[in-house]
């Protein structure tokens, strides 16, 4: 058994590192932690029972999808138990940066004894653009697993606790972690910050993502809907959601659209983005969670960047 184990955060970065020949087995975390319910106890029965539940609901996931993908996954890194040194490979993006979290209170709780590292890809040059894992060379890879960051034990302890908050049914605590620099995370900070974004703003019911897709429907003009999809896809910050995200997102604000054919907003859409009107009625879903909290439960004051009990 190998004394090194990665663990990666998607199937398509998981392929490249095996090209990339580094001693150690890889393990891939198959979840989308980022997206509906979440239970503090990463791994428990009840944990992989309430995100089952969501992914089949939301996203039409089979259950033996579910098992042979996920579950096996995760079984196979509950069996991993003998490596010395883990290194997690992941992103900048709010996507990222919460199973990172799940993973890291996992391994708080079953993995104590081993060394954990961290790389994480995001500003790589002098440009303003954020990298992917799979946007960057063999070379700037191997650079980037040479000087990984080794998380001590306080590092691994605030992740848990950061885990243990977004898995909370109050998001407002969250909020005073966003100003917290002291742990080796450098985008953490960010994807907070994103996260408390997509709650319902104040003044029109939808959330930052959501206007944006109206923005730029407005915009942009579209002439199909999967124009519309690439543009949200190329252009989305922090967020690194993938196409099916976006494809619930656009459903639930179709009534605001007269055509995706071209690519058009009713009134009352245009009307909810000039924020004259307000969608959090129509749009509101009471069975609905960002983490441990309901999203309609919240809202988002855009002015003073803080979040509103209902």
């Amino acid at each position: 058994m190998n004394s090194l184990l990665h663990i990666t955060n998607g199937d398509s970065f998981t392929s490249r590192l095996q090209s990339l020949q580094l001693k150690g087995d890889v393990i891939t975390w198959r979840e989308m932690l980022c997206e509906g319910k979440t239970l503090s106890s990463v791994g428990s029965e009840s944990f992989w029972k309430t995100r089952f539940e969501f992914l089949n609901k939301n996203y039409k996931v089979s259950k033996s999808w579910f098992i042979e993908k996920t579950l096996k996954e995760y079984r196979s890194l509950c069996n991993h138990k003998q490596q010395d040194h883990i290194v997690l490979w992941f992103e900048y993006d709010l996507f990222c940066q919460i199973n990172m979290l799940a993973v890291l209170s996992w391994l708080k709780t079953h993995r104590r004894h081993a060394e954990i590292s961290l790389v994480c890809s995001g500003k790589e040059d002098d440009s303003d653009k954020l990298y992917g894992l799979n946007e960057l060379s063999d070379e700037k890879l191997l650079q980037l697993y040479n000087d990984r960051k080794i998380l001590s034990q306080d590092d691994i302890e605030y992740a848990d606790y950061i885990w243990q908050l977004y898995c909370s049914d109050n998001p407002i605590r969250l909020e005073n972690q966003i100003a917290n620099n002291d742990f080796q995370f450098e985008y953490l900070s960010d994807a907070l910050k994103t996260h408390l974004k997509r709650f319902p703003t104040i003044k029109n019911g939808l959330n930052d993502l959501e206007n944006h897709i109206l923005e730029v429907a407005k915009r942009e003009k579209p002439k199909s809907k999967k124009e519309l999809m690439q543009k949200l896809l190329t252009n989305q910050g922090y967020y690194g959601f993938g196409d099916t995200q976006y494809e619930r997102m656009v459903s639930s604000l179709k009534p605001l659209f007269s055509s995706f054919d071209p690519v058009k907003l009713t009134k009352k859409g245009l009307d909810v983005l000039k924020k004259e009107a307000n969608y959090y009625s129509e749009i509101r879903d009471n069975h609905m969670y960002l983490g441990g909290s309901l999203k309609y439960n919240f809202l988002y004051n855009t002015e003073t960047d803080r979040i509103l009990k209902l």
